[in-house]
């Protein structure tokens, strides 16, 4: 394609107003992005098209640096570049050229978990320590430990839950309940305390007014041979 011509074209791609032309296929590029990408169908050379191909990709690079954070960036920017030329490049890239199809898929449905948890406030993830400690924990000192930190947790997510204080033997029990009475405390146990789990209160800082110190009275400058003015 001759260099001349395709300036002329630009020139007059640049005298349109924005209403006059299409739409942005990805915005966050611009227009003139576009506009090379579009230009690049129009060259034969399928060796220089390529290179062009190469240079616009750095451009676009150098548009938006946050890009490389990601370990797929370059291959997001070659996905976007043939998006742009509405699937109709055709160069010798690194990577695959995506499917036109797989733009306007939807993505898969994550279901809500179906299981009913009748105490949601201990959340699942904690329900199943308590079943696996329960069944594998086997009798030793150290389990009297893991069942007091289970308690301690347990209060802990009751009180997100539930602001009010809570009494231990309701922990206790509950413990007792969900793990089929095979992780037991005795009533007596005392666990953290809710300032312990919550944090102490902050005090309001009370600001005093500074009292005046008591100081001798401030002596007099008049001058006592100057007579006094007669009112």
């Amino acid at each position: 394609m001759d260099i001349n011509s395709n300036k002329t074209e630009m020139e007059k791609e640049g005298l349109q107003y924005n209403t006059e032309r299409g739409n942005l296929v990805i915005p966050e590029y611009g227009r003139n992005i576009q506009i090379m990408i579009r230009h690049l169908l129009d060259i034969e050379d399928r060796t220089k098209r390529t290179e062009a191909a190469c240079f616009i990709v750095s451009v676009m690079a150098q548009m938006h640096p946050q890009v490389k954070e990601s370990n797929d960036y370059v291959h997001k920017l070659w996905d976007h570049m043939y998006i742009i030329s509405d699937y109709k490049l055709d160069v010798d890239g690194p990577y695959d050229p995506p499917k036109p199809e797989m733009q306007s898929a939807k993505p898969e449905s994550i279901e809500y978990q179906k299981d009913k948890i009748k105490y949601g406030h201990y959340g699942q993830y904690l329900l199943d320590i308590i079943k696996k400690v329960s069944e594998e924990c086997e009798e030793n000192a150290n389990k009297q430990e893991i069942i007091v930190s289970i308690a301690n947790q347990m209060k802990r997510d009751y009180l997100n839950w539930n602001r009010d204080t809570v009494n231990d033997i309701i922990i206790i029990n509950d413990l007792r309940r969900l793990s089929k009475g095979k992780l037991i405390l005795p009533d007596d146990t005392k666990l953290m305390t809710m300032t312990e789990i919550i944090g102490k209160p902050q005090q309001r800082q009370v600001q005093n007014t500074p009292k005046k110190k008591k100081g001798k009275k401030p002596i007099s400058t008049s001058n006592p041979n100057r007579p006094n003015k007669k009112s």
